[in-house]
């Protein structure tokens, strides 16, 4: 099966990981990572959020990262996906 997403187009018995998370500042210069959503939620206020993304993992060494600027946007993305996978 083809999930599309964005401008990509994955078959998803070669997507080896998906996931949503948050994006953050490190604190080192502009160096970010992703943070579970989980996580977030109760810390907050404790870093700074700059965006929300879903995340592609096609084998060990690929990765593909669709970031947006609200949760909201990457929630309506990962339902979409989750409806294409459910068929």
């Amino acid at each position: 099966m083809i999930i599309k997403i964005e401008d990509k187009e994955f078959e998803s018995k070669n997507i080896t990981r998906l996931y949503p998370a948050a994006v953050i500042k490190t604190g080192d210069g502009d160096e970010m990572t992703q943070i579970s959503l989980e996580w977030i939620e109760t810390n907050k206020r404790k870093v700074e959020v700059v965006g929300y993304g879903l995340f592609v993992n096609i084998g060990k060494d690929v990765k593909y990262s669709f970031v947006y600027d609200t949760q909201e946007e990457m929630e309506a993305l990962m339902c979409r996906v989750v409806k294409e996978l459910q068929g």
